[in-house]
């Protein structure tokens, strides 16, 4: 009998049948809960008998369902919500960088310098020194130069990511590691800087080119991986993230939540994404269906493919209809070939996999809903559920389209930082800027929105998240009034994107994303009730306790 048959047979032991008394064993009281569910959508307490909820209601009747040794919290008054639901992230990535170096708030080459050196003399036994988090806007637009990081370290490559993870910079050791050169020829998007002096690789690395570093650092093996993931999902319990989706997945990130779930580890529901490119055999096709036939439980699940068409606007790599303001006659390029993309999205879908597109430029978006139109037209009307990520811009013109074709925008509600505004506002111009990260034109339009962070791109907390779609601002309050103000959210369709939203985009919208007889007890109490408190300080709020599976995973007391 495979792992999970005994784990769902074991909750149809736990569950009441007909004629049997139904008793939680955990009560949460005197709250104000926010359950989604539109038939009763405030309630005072939560009974939760095993993983489920067993009644939303008053204190009163509730108190009426509980057992004997039930466990009972007190929410004295605070607002109780759905577990977040996080749509899309890189969740290895981000569990591995938990323990590299941090080049956030690293302002100058000098300052990157000496992060690097003395995180070097404390890892004296790492073979590679790998960092993230650098910010183009704040080093004034220029990048540390391999000269920069050979002055600091020389004797071991050196790897670091900017904030939106489209560029790395490295030094000399690691060029000649993955034997680039000038002559070095890009496959895809992304570009390997020269140095106009020289005429050699300046150490600059831009999306595509990433990986021809990228693929030869040493990964530290299974051991280091699972041990990151449990450090990755104490960090999503700390910020009420119950849920998420891996994008871009591949066999073993299946095989290592797999792990963690057989050893009753896995403290978030995941789903797994599994990453598709021009190179994407027939044979791992099957093997994404056998995937999906294998897992297709309440903790682990595999039944989505990921394309990635396009780079990222600010990186001049996301393919436009016109060409970008500030380098007139490139308006970028798309990773695929309309035609294979178009064929490859009609197969996935005839068999039953979920399509998500990863399109940040309006050309590329208008390119995943022309293959989106086709596969409806080559498979007939089915709940697809097609998906776009990112979506950074979108021609108002298909806005109307996402909306008929019911497409689900899982979008990063943290766009920018008040740094990289102005250069994103050169980028694009401005008749383009109004319709920059489009959330409530999308919402307006009748497209669901659900949130992701992209993690490790973005932040993993949902409530910074919240924050920024609803005010458009960073945490200092820039730019006053808001950044292109027109497209901000309210807290409420904010909330909605980050749970009942997030499990109808992965088809689990019965299972979880509400407080209601019968669903899934992942839970999360705030310090402060977001539908009340001024937007300024929405930010501030602190996840105070997590319930996962019905069990509390995080008390922040």
């Amino acid at each position: 009998m495979s792992h999970y048959r005994r784990i769902f047979l074991g909750l149809l032991l736990l569950w009441p049948l007909p004629g049997r008394a139904a008793e939680a064993n955990l009560i949460l009281k005197n709250g104000r809960v926010w359950t989604a569910d539109p038939a009763n959508p405030w309630a005072e307490a939560l009974a939760i008998r095993g993983n489920r909820v067993l009644a939303a209601g008053g204190n009163q009747e509730v108190a009426a369902l509980a057992g004997p040794n039930a466990q009972v919290i007190d929410l004295g008054g605070r607002l109780t919500i759905p577990g977040f639901n996080d749509s899309h992230v890189h969740f290895l990535s981000g569990s591995l960088r938990l323990g590299e170096l941090d080049l956030d708030g690293a302002c100058s080459a000098a300052e990157i310098q000496k992060r690097t050196q003395q995180f070097a003399a404390a890892h004296s036994k790492d073979p590679w020194i790998v960092g993230f988090d650098w910010d183009r806007s704040c080093l004034s637009g220029k990048p540390p130069s391999r000269e920069d990081l050979d002055a600091a370290v020389k004797d071991r490559p050196v790897f670091l990511t900017s904030t939106d993870e489209r560029t790395a910079c490295v030094n000399t050791k690691a060029l000649q590691l993955a034997g680039i050169t000038n002559r070095t020829k890009v496959v895809g998007t992304g570009q390997i800087a020269i140095d106009p002096k020289t005429g050699e690789p300046a150490g600059c690395l831009t999306d595509g080119a990433i990986g021809l570093v990228r693929r030869i650092i040493p990964d530290g093996g299974r051991e280091r991986k699972i041990a990151a993931l449990e450090q990755g999902l104490k960090l999503a319990a700390s910020l009420g993230v119950t849920s998420f989706e891996d994008g871009g997945g591949d066999a073993e990130t299946v095989s290592l939540f797999d792990d963690l779930a057989r050893q009753h580890k896995l403290t978030a529901r995941v789903g797994i994404a599994m990453a598709v490119t021009p190179q994407t055999s027939p044979e791992a096709m099957d093997h994404f269906l056998d995937l999906k036939e294998e897992y297709h439980n309440s903790l682990l699940h595999v039944g989505s493919v990921d394309f990635v068409l396009d780079g990222t606007v600010e990186s001049h790599s996301a393919a436009l209809l016109e060409p970008y303001s500030d380098l007139p006659g490139n308006a970028g390029r798309l990773a695929w070939s309309s035609d294979a993309f178009g064929a490859l999205v009609s197969l996935c879908d005839s068999v039953g996999l979920q399509v998500i597109t990863e399109a940040h430029g309006d050309r590329a978006v208008r390119v995943a809903i022309d293959a989106y139109e086709n596969a409806r037209k080559a498979n007939g009307i089915h709940d697809s559920r097609f998906r776009i990520e990112r979506a950074e811009l979108i021609a108002p013109s298909d806005l109307p389209r996402l909306a008929r074709l019911g497409v689900i925008t899982p979008v990063r509600p943290i766009p920018l930082d008040a740094g990289a505004l102005d250069r994103w506002n050169k980028v694009v111009g401005p008749q383009r800027l109004n319709y920059s990260f489009p959330w409530r034109s999308l919402r307006q339009a009748g497209v669901r929105l659900a949130f992701s962070s992209d993690w490790p791109v973005m932040t993993l907390d949902p409530i910074r998240g919240i924050y920024n779609a609803v005010t458009r601002e960073t945490t200092d309050g820039k730019p006053a009034g808001g950044w292109t103000p027109e497209q901000r959210i309210n807290v409420d369709t904010a909330v909605r994107a980050y749970t009942i939203n997030g499990a109808y985009a992965s088809f689990e919208e019965r299972q979880k994303g509400e407080l209601k007889a019968g669903r899934l007890a992942d839970i999360v109490v705030l310090s402060q009730n977001l539908l009340t408190v001024e937007a300024a300080n929405l930010w501030k709020t602190k996840v105070d306790i997590t319930i996962f599976d019905g069990k509390v995973i995080f008390n922040r007391q």
